[in-house]
């Protein structure tokens, strides 16, 4: 008997696998942050179309400005070449070229690290989940609270953790460092239970902290005694204007001891949708038993990654000449003025903000009892400005809302009037 194709058809559409799903993704918590902001955003837009004109996103920390004319002809350079002969390159380092490993070295580190402890890739996001694949799931995390999403869910992922804790909404098995107005958002690591792996951010995402000299110095030297490695993201690094906040881990006295330092290229040039970034492993860090942590990340490099393109990587050379260098620092200073915008726009109202002053991002604090996801739904409703709620970063995050100075000055402008409107108490 034949067998209808609609029948065959339903069959295979609701066929499983003989496959075992992996069990620590069903441990992840809904949705990653911002895939789940852009859904409720288009949720939005869908019952009121007539709004998408008038929408402002203050929410991910996407650049808005352009590519600055030095940095982009080394881009349109290096995909000349592929179009001639002698210029031609195929598959090149894993690690990157050697010419943008030393000026990385030099430019950005003014020689506080080696040409050679560089690793150049496709951006500071992907380096996190390489340096978990790297370290494997015997190992136990320490992570910020609230801090980016991506420490934690890439701890998941890997089963280092156990399970979600519904009381507290954090994973067994995991540290969280609580990081509060009380404590000026750094952690007091040293009070709490030891981790293997500490991720750190500074200046810190979501809430605009950045670490003095001090700070960073304290949390060197408790990563050493207690033999912690410290994952430092300084993805931020260029934002900073104070001369007491380091931009690198590396400024900080031992740190080649203990520390990797992740960073990229994607808010320094306005590289989000370019891809490049760079993992710093000094030669110094060793595992327990004696072995260069550096030559097992260098394996997962040559393993799993082909390089960063020939393309981007000549990009990244023009970013770290002099002329690049000033076009940098032309829009980070767009971003920050924009920064400062929107934390007096927030003050004015009467709320206490923190960050934005060495940091894209401002982190305002609501009323008690105001759920951070409530005020992204008014502020969304009510203003059609896209925010981040503070419970996305953690639930040390509840009772806060982020905004990001990500957006064009006219758009910032406009927000900034509408969320005095909006988020003004009402008589």
């Amino acid at each position: 008997t034949t067998i209808p194709a609609s029948r065959t058809n339903n069959v295979s559409l609701n066929m499983a696998s003989g496959v075992t799903r992996n069990p620590n993704f069903a441990k992840l918590q809904g949705g990653y942050l911002f895939p789940e902001i852009g859904r409720r955003r288009t949720a939005y837009l869908e019952e009121n179309p007539e709004m998408a004109d008038r929408l402002i996103s203050l929410g991910i920390g996407d650049t808005t400005m352009p590519i600055p004319p030095h940095i982009l002809s080394g881009l349109v350079e290096g995909a000349t070449k592929l179009g001639t002969q002698d210029g031609y390159t195929g598959y090149g380092a894993e690690q990157g070229q050697g010419l943008l490993r030393e000026k990385i070295a030099s430019v950005l580190y003014k020689g506080l690290i080696e040409p050679e402890e560089v690793f150049v890739s496709d951006g500071a996001k992907c380096d996190i989940m390489r340096v978990q694949q790297m370290f494997g799931n015997n190992v136990v995390s320490a992570v910020q609270d609230p801090s980016y999403p991506v420490y934690v869910d890439t701890s998941v992922m890997m089963g280092q953790t156990g399970e979600i804790n519904s009381e507290t909404s954090q994973f067994d098995n995991m540290v969280y460092m609580p990081c509060t107005a009380e404590n000026d958002f750094f952690p007091d690591y040293a009070s709490l239970p030891r981790a293997d792996v500490v991720y750190f951010c500074s200046p810190n995402n979501p809430t605009g902290a950045a670490a003095t000299r001090e700070q960073l110095t304290q949390m060197v030297n408790t990563c050493k005694e207690r033999g912690s490695i410290l994952v430092f993201d300084a993805a931020y690094a260029p934002f900073i204007r104070d001369p007491n906040v380091p931009k690198s881990v590396f400024e900080i006295p031992g740190a080649k001891e203990v520390a990797i330092e992740v960073n990229s290229f994607s808010k320094y040039a306005g590289f989000t949708g370019v891809r490049l970034g760079w993992t710093v492993i000094p030669s110094e860090l060793k595992f327990s038993d004696g072995s260069l942590v550096r030559d097992d990340f260098n394996r997962v490099m040559t393993t799993a990654f082909n390089g960063a393109s020939n393309i981007v990587q000549s990009g990244g050379l023009a970013c770290l000449d002099e002329e690049g260098q000033k076009e940098i620092d032309g829009l980070i200073d767009y971003y920050l003025a924009n920064a400062v915008m929107l934390k007096e726009a927030m003050e004015s109202i009467g709320f206490k903000v923190f960050g934005g002053d060495n940091a894209p991002y401002v982190f305002v604090q609501l009323p008690e009892g105001k759920s951070s996801w409530d005020m992204f739904s008014e502020i969304l409703e009510q203003a059609q400005v896209v925010t981040i709620p503070g419970a996305g970063f953690g639930p040390g995050g509840e009772g806060y809302l982020r905004l990001s100075a990500f957006a064009p000055r006219d758009s910032v402008i406009e927000a900034c009037a509408r969320l005095k409107k909006t988020m003004a108490p009402k008589a």
